[in-house]
């Protein structure tokens, strides 16, 4: 992982490891479904946390949106 946002880092580490394992786990790519995301960085965003990276399978660009509470 690759953090580009501090602030985003700050809210990811209040997650718990297995939150943090299951969300890396169950991202939506386009060519292939659910998949794992790799190489990810982190961003704040007001909706909560974007998490940007590859989808482990094809290498295509993923992001998944981690809501605030």
């Amino acid at each position: 992982m690759s953090v580009t946002d501090f602030r985003a880092a700050q809210k990811w580490s209040k997650l718990s490891q297995d939150l943090k394992h299951r969300l890396l786990g169950n991202v939506f790519c386009s060519s292939c479904g659910v998949t794992t995301i790799v190489d990810y960085t982190l961003h704040d965003d007001k909706s909560g946390i974007l998490i940007k990276g590859k989808c482990n399978k094809c290498g295509m660009d993923v992001a998944r949106l981690v809501e605030d509470e």
